[in-house]
């Protein structure tokens, strides 16, 4: 049974790190498409996160068919809980891709980005894609290897995301107010994106030592 169990953890992680795989993907294809106003890249984005909310729900049907069958308990139960909230949240940086990929939809043919400001926008995506594929790795292969460069991420996409609303808010002579909203907008998405890595990150800590995982601050 125990081997069962674990095998089953196995398929779970690996479904997991395929979800991370998928979202990493979206992002970079939706930021491409909104800095390069390819409405074909972004529409592709917005189609396809279908197949990342359809994984997303058979990863938390399989985590809880466990948790009722197998009755797990210590690390084991932390393991599959965890599983469940990553799950959730992988998916909801899924949909901040998409929501990406909709601005920059609504927007076309326009930018949706001012020219001066696509540099540091362009810097948050990398970093998003990067504190992700740093996830994927540490949901495959746990190791916290990847820990202190997911937070040195994170932080410098709150600095950029700071930095552009702060340009926006300040700009003389002032920007349209639908440029405004949409910069602000899509800087938090980038923001949110690469901070639910690291809240990922923080609760795979949680079931290696089973201390209560600080709370992100953002």
């Amino acid at each position: 049974m125990r081997e069962i169990f674990h095998g089953q953890l196995e398929q779970l992680g690996g479904d997991l790190a395929m979800m991370c795989g998928l979202v990493s993907e979206a992002m970079s294809r939706a930021s491409r498409g909104l800095l390069d106003t390819d409405l074909t890249l972004v529409e592709g984005v917005i189609t396809d996160d279908e197949q990342i909310s359809s994984l997303a729900a058979q990863c938390e049907e399989h985590a809880c068919a466990m948790l009722a069958l197998q009755a797990p308990v210590a690390k084991d139960l932390r393991t599959v809980i965890t599983a469940i909230k990553a799950a959730e949240k992988i998916n909801r940086m899924g949909d901040l891709a998409r929501h990406v990929a909709e601005v920059a939809r609504l927007r076309h043919p326009q930018p949706a980005v001012p020219a001066q400001l696509t540099d540091r926008f362009a810097e948050m995506a990398r970093l998003g894609v990067q504190a992700c594929n740093h996830l994927e790795r540490s949901i495959a292969a746990p190791t916290g290897d990847d820990w202190p460069a997911m937070l040195q991420a994170d932080d410098r996409v709150d600095q950029l995301q700071h930095e552009v609303v702060e340009e926006v808010s300040n700009a003389e002579p002032p920007y349209p107010i639908q440029v405004g909203v949409d910069v602000a907008l899509l800087a938090r998405y980038f923001e949110r994106f690469a901070d639910q890595a690291v809240s990922i990150a923080r609760q795979l800590d949680y079931v290696v030592t089973g201390a209560v995982p600080e709370q992100p601050t953002t």
